[in-house]
């Protein structure tokens, strides 16, 4: 069926009007602009990095390839007039992001939203030994966890059985499990929950600081996938505004910075004399001496960015908005966020991702995403046995006309009806339970290990982190027990065609690392 006239890459009056005044301080981008006063200046290096800011020689691929400029701009750290010194081009950078996501303080990362998962995990070890963490966390921070030593109690996310989609957390949900670990002697010295989740869901950011800070711990909030949060009317807010002690902030993901960027923000609640200090040494326990300043300039961008395009991002929920519709006509596809009302830990939804079940289609998520990639050059974010993710980035007008009339023509193939008749639509098992915490994380990763196949598994006590990818949620953690339904779920995963288990001996699954008994 044809895609609605309504999708237009036009502003509409709703997208447009009533754009707020610009803080003027949000029009400058300093640290990039430190950069470039840099290069326009031609200078003659002879310093790191290697290939001199200059596309000869040796180097004359590498600007071939990127555009001298990069070179020009690729710049090492601790340089005069960009990033030292209290009022540096890179310190009033940091202070306007901050200013940008209501942050009392912000960090550049350059190690993703995973360092800032360790970064988090590092600092809240300061406030005492017990994490509490939603059990659907991604595995960076389940590292992190085990760099610091820190006992972790688990709450479960709610569950759509179905697609076999975690969600997030309830406050009341939150409060019955730090009432449990307190009461079981395993009181939480901090929090840890993912908004919004992979699938766009939004959590109770405000209730949930609430429940922890009355519990005395802080709140970490995982909102890797909610960089553009707070930049427009028909966003969530940003998390730091609602309570949140740390966010991380994966700001490549939908807000426009170069993949492996992102932020670390630190909130105005009552534990912020007592985490700056910490943050900021384990910034610098786990960042680069070699910080990449084309990353950090690309951060300083996305903030100027986010602050000054309203009306751009306007049109990216327009966009998103008019492919659900087109969706929605069609009995074959259901988006699924107009479900997530009946799961009561989900608060909002972000306009930005649009998640569909193909489950009607008789083809699986996987097979369909593949088809796509392969026959139309069209990558959705990601697939599972009964969905399709697409990811928009806040203020981006991707094609989507010609994504939905591909998605279309998939399912209406002949490849497609070869797969129907084939009967395997590619489900998984269920999502599996995780086994008992045996030991401490930090004990089994250091301890005597063996490698044993997967069948002997089963019982074992892990070495390992391993996690189904997509979406990235560990499933075993150093120190649990393996069970049957870990190996089943972690081998299926595997096979899949866009599945892979971060951690894993080997790409099947076949063997597991365990500790030794003897």
């Amino acid at each position: 069926m044809p895609f609605p006239e309504s999708l237009t890459l036009d502003p509409s009056p709703a997208a447009t009007s009533g754009s707020p005044i610009v803080d003027p301080r949000h029009l400058e981008t300093p640290y990039a602009d430190a950069l470039e006063w840099h290069a326009d200046r031609a200078p003659i290096q002879l310093m790191v990095p290697g290939h001199g800011g200059a596309g000869r020689g040796i180097s004359a691929r590498l600007a071939e390839f990127l555009g001298e400029r990069v070179l020009q701009l690729d710049v090492p750290m601790l340089l005069e007039g960009i990033d030292l010194g209290e009022d540096s081009p890179l310190s009033r950078a940091l202070d306007l992001a901050a200013d940008a996501w209501g942050a009392r303080r912000t960090w550049f990362l350059t190690g993703g939203a995973s360092q800032a998962n360790r970064v988090a995990a590092l600092a809240v070890r300061g406030l005492g030994p017990g994490i509490l963490s939603q059990r659907s966390a991604h595995s960076s921070f389940s590292d992190g966890v085990l760099t610091a030593g820190l006992t972790p109690s688990f709450v479960l996310p709610s569950l759509d059985a179905r697609h076999g989609i975690a969600h997030g957390v309830s406050p009341a949900a939150l409060d019955e499990a730090m009432t449990s670990a307190a009461r079981d002697g395993h009181a939480a010295n901090a929090v840890y929950v993912v908004s919004p989740s992979y699938f766009g869901a939004v959590a109770d950011i405000a209730g949930l600081a609430r429940v922890a800070h009355a519990h005395g711990a802080p709140l970490i909030v995982d909102g890797a996938w909610g960089p553009h949060f707070g930049f427009h009317p028909d966003l969530p807010e940003s998390p730091t505004r609602l309570g949140a002690d740390l966010v991380v902030s994966s700001t490549h993901k939908l807000a426009g910075s170069l993949t492996q960027s992102a932020m670390l923000h630190l909130g105005h609640g009552p534990f912020a004399d007592r985490l700056e200090p910490l943050v900021e040494r384990a910034v610098t326990l786990t960042a680069s001496t070699s910080s990449s300043a084309l990353l950090q300039a690309s951060l300083d961008i996305a903030r100027h960015s986010l602050m000054t395009g309203q009306e751009q991002i306007g049109r990216s929920i327009a966009a998103a908005e008019s492919f659900r519709d087109a969706l929605r006509e069609d009995p074959r596809f259901t988006v699924l966020s107009d479900g997530f009302g009946a799961f009561e830990d989900i608060v909002a939804v972000d306009p930005l991702r649009v998640p569909i079940d193909v489950s009607a289609t008789g083809v699986s998520g996987h097979w369909l995403r593949q088809r796509l990639i392969e026959q139309d050059g069209i990558y959705f974010e990601m697939s599972t046995a009964t969905s399709l993710v697409a990811l928009i980035g806040a203020g981006t007008t991707p094609d989507l006309v010609t994504a939905h009339r591909a998605l279309i023509s998939a399912v209406d193939s002949a490849d497609a009806h070869a797969e129907r008749t084939a009967g395997d639509a590619g489900a998984f098992p269920a999502l599996p339970p995780s086994g008992p915490l045996r030991i401490l994380p930090r004990d089994a990763f250091f301890s005597a290990t063996e490698l044993v196949p997967a069948a002997d598994a089963v019982g074992r006590i892990s070495a390992d982190t391993l996690a189904a990818y997509p979406p990235g949620i560990p499933n075993v953690i150093p120190g649990e027990q393996i069970t049957a339904e870990t190996v089943a779920f972690l081998q299926a995963v595997a096979v899949s065609p866009s599945g892979y288990v971060r951690g894993a001996v080997d790409a099947q699954v076949s063997r597991f690392r365990v500790t030794r008994e003897d």
